[in-house]
């Protein structure tokens, strides 16, 4: 029986302890290749940033005692897949890609800014089931390799996999976003969630002003649980402590009834 192909990127770059987390964690289940940013592509959404002298470099990366096919490409993860797509994978497509493990819980609207969800939403519109799993941490190891406890996100990771391997997503769900507390175990609930319409992280800048550079920005989280829906993948991570499991999809439409908000408009013509 053939392997299935496993594609495992990531937005933290090709060095990251997530991406060999991600890899150790789907070892048994197929022919793995990496394929990842040279450096920390963090919050590059689904953006097409690079060199467009850049290619595929190869690289070793171990997984314990497995020699595994990898390569990186200095530019974002969404323009990583496209171009794995188009080059490595031209001819046979593979079976799943895996976008994590991110440094960093990805939650309510700001999910659109993630190049870990990013990489993945472009797998999606490739026709590629993808995955997207992110780890709850201290802010200070979203953009650094802080050490953390990879085994509760592994365990996650493996169990989803092995669902999306197994038989196909609902025609509606393009991508899963699997979010895992920081404090998790393997023994942690999980449940579906929908998006919260709301900010996870806000943004300030101290003593605002035209010359204020861009790195004066502060993050803090933003959380009012008076807000929240309690269906929400924020409320589930920052309220419940379990894990949130969000199904996206490609299509942005609003919910609306179409043929309501056409009458709106023309009626003010």
């Amino acid at each position: 029986m053939t392997k299935p192909v496993i594609v495992l990127t990531n937005d933290d770059g090709i060095h990251s302890p997530g991406l060999h987390a991600a890899v150790e964690a789907m070892l048994p289940f197929g022919r793995l290749i990496v394929v990842a940013p040279t450096r920390q592509q963090t919050a590059m959404g689904r953006s097409f940033w690079g060199d467009q002298k850049e290619f595929f470099h190869p690289i070793d990366f171990q997984a314990g005692d497995t020699q595994i096919e990898a390569y990186h490409c200095d530019c974002s993860p969404a323009l990583i897949v496209e171009h794995a797509m188009n080059t490595l994978f031209l001819n046979a497509p593979p079976d799943l890609l895996l976008s994590g493990i991110n440094y960093g819980e990805n939650l309510g609207t700001d999910t659109t800014l993630s190049g870990t969800v990013g990489a993945a939403l472009q797998a999606a519109d490739m026709k590629i089931p993808a995955l997207a799993v992110s780890l709850q941490t201290d802010f200070s190891y979203h953009f650094s390799y802080g050490e953390v406890d990879w085994s509760a996100a592994k365990h996650f990771l493996a169990h989803f996999a092995s669902y999306m391997l197994e038989q196909p997503l609902p025609g509606e769900v393009d991508v899963l976003k699997v979010d895992v507390p920081q404090d998790a175990s393997p023994e942690t609930a999980w449940r579906i969630t929908r998006l919260a319409r709301h900010m996870h992280f806000s943004t300030y800048v101290k003593n605002p002003s035209q010359s204020s550079p861009i790195s004066d920005t502060e993050l803090c989280a933003d959380l009012n649980e008076s807000e929240l829906s309690t269906d929400s993948d924020i409320y589930a991570l920052m309220v419940d402590k379990v894990v949130s499991v969000t199904p996206l999809t490609l299509d942005m439409t609003s919910r609306i009834d179409l043929k309501d908000l056409e009458q709106s408009i023309r009626h003010t013509q």
